[in-house]
């Protein structure tokens, strides 16, 4: 082979004049230009009739997986390790076998078929990768952090067998030494393998997806997962900023995920309000009779009345009649069980919720600043600009009508309410001094009287 192709290059120099060529060398140089050309000129035909004529068919197809598995950057890249290996075979074949320029070409087409082998994996990688996405199961999955370690992992493959033929030496001699070395390695890729970990444990579990709102308040981030890889999560905050943080902290660390929340079409609810504890008050009939006109509690008042009378009877009480000490023993309602009972009919007739999930007003422990009533219940949307609509006007309704069961919402004395105390006494002393000037005697008889 190599004797026939010296033969053709040197006929080749002759034609074209250069009949001293062959003792100058020059025949060697021409014929690498040669083969060089030839690969060339292989590779882009292969391209241009193989890969193209096999995409066309492929498109024609009716299943989809196969676009990707055989896309335009895998058959090309089928096409540069097939020239890789035409090369690879005609190049050496120019030089002697002793010379080291044959040795040098030997090793630097051995590495070219490599680093074309290892391009084309890593585009079927990421073609299968692709064709993973595309099912349901694995919509929104974090893989792409699995798809970067494939491709990491056939990328330190090919720089080993790289280095190797390089040297001369065995693979397994090398990844002898490497697995000397392996706790400086492990120092220096521990990010991308506890990435790597981390990112299977996330998919396996299925405790995150890119899409889903989570919070990592110890960390600052609220807002939408945009990206997962190997080494980073990108976390999109509502306020348009970018969060990232290692995969292995929503592994180790505790993370809320709002995602169940977005899918069960309801979110919850769970806010209070401190009601003044000296406004509670046992009703009195005309309170009862005023609380009847509300529509949304007079069934409920009529009822425990009923009830409440019937317990009372059976046990001689009688809560209205102060000498017998029955209006401490009696069952009398208060203001506030009426109120607590008139927000669970509001909220059921007035305010869009889930009927299926939990709804309750309820009292939780007393306080220095009040007893707090708390409204626990889910809206029927999950929109946040709706969420908040709904929350905020039930509970400006909540304030205005506390009033109406003579309930007071607890606050703490403002600057203007103590200025308004000391300023009490002072216009009751000018408003004294003003009767007294405009009549002394009926002021003196009204003493006298005891007025």
């Amino acid at each position: 082979m190599q004797a026939l192709l010296r033969r053709w290059t040197d006929a080749l120099l002759v034609k074209l004049g250069l009949s001293s060529a062959a003792e100058n060398g020059w025949d060697l140089w021409v014929a690498l230009l040669l083969v060089l050309l030839v690969g060339v000129l292989f590779d882009f035909i292969c391209r241009l009739t193989a890969a193209r004529g096999l995409r066309r068919l492929v498109e024609h197809t009716r299943v989809k997986w196969d676009d990707e598995l055989f896309s335009m950057p895998v058959l090309n890249h089928s096409c540069h390790v097939l020239s890789a290996i035409l090369l690879s075979v005609m190049l050496p074949v120019v030089f002697e076998e002793d010379s080291h320029v044959r040795t040098l070409l030997d090793r630097l087409m051995e590495s070219y078929v490599v680093i074309a082998v290892c391009r084309l994996l890593c585009a079927l990688i990421r073609a299968g990768f692709r064709i993973a996405v595309r099912r349901p199961a694995w919509q929104n999955k974090p893989i792409k952090g699995l798809r970067q370690t494939a491709q990491g992992i056939v990328v330190l493959i090919s720089a080993v067998l790289i280095i190797s033929i390089f040297v001369g030496r065995s693979p397994a001699f090398l990844l002898t030494g490497i697995g000397a070395s392996a706790a400086v390695l492990m120092l220096v890729f521990k990010d991308s393998i506890l990435g790597f970990v981390s990112g299977i444990q996330l998919s396996v579990n299925d405790m995150l997806q890119v899409g889903d709102w989570i919070e990592m308040t110890k960390y600052g981030a609220n807002g939408i997962v945009i990206e997962v890889t190997l080494t980073t999560v990108k976390i999109r905050n509502y306020d348009n900023t970018v969060v990232t943080v290692p995969p292995y902290l929503l592994v180790s660390d505790s993370f809320r995920n709002w995602q169940a929340m977005k899918r069960s079409g309801g979110r919850r609810v769970m806010r209070s309000v401190a009601i003044d504890i000296s406004s509670v008050r046992f009703c009195t009939p005309e309170r009862l009779e005023r609380f009847r006109r509300i529509g949304l509690v007079r069934e409920y008042i009529e009822t425990v009345e009923r009830q409440y009378a019937a317990y009372n009877a059976a046990h001689g009480l009688s809560p209205t009649d102060p000498e017998s000490g029955a209006g401490a023993d009696g069952l009398r309602l208060t203001n506030l069980e009426i109120f607590r009972n008139y927000l669970i009919g509001y909220l059921r007739t007035a305010v869009p919720i889930r009927e299926d999930m939990t709804l309750m007003v309820r009292q939780l422990q007393p306080s220095d600043t009040g007893v707090p009533l708390q409204l626990y219940f889910f809206t029927d949307t999950v929109v946040w600009q709706e969420y908040e609509r709904i929350q905020s006007e039930v509970f400006s309704h909540v304030m205005a009508v506390a009033g109406e069961f003579d309930l007071r919402i607890f606050q703490r004395p403002a600057g203007s309410d103590v200025e308004e105390l000391c300023k009490a006494p002072a216009l009751q002393q000018e408003h004294q001094h003003d009767l007294n000037q405009d009549d002394p005697q009926e002021h003196a008889d009204g003493v006298d009287r005891g007025v």
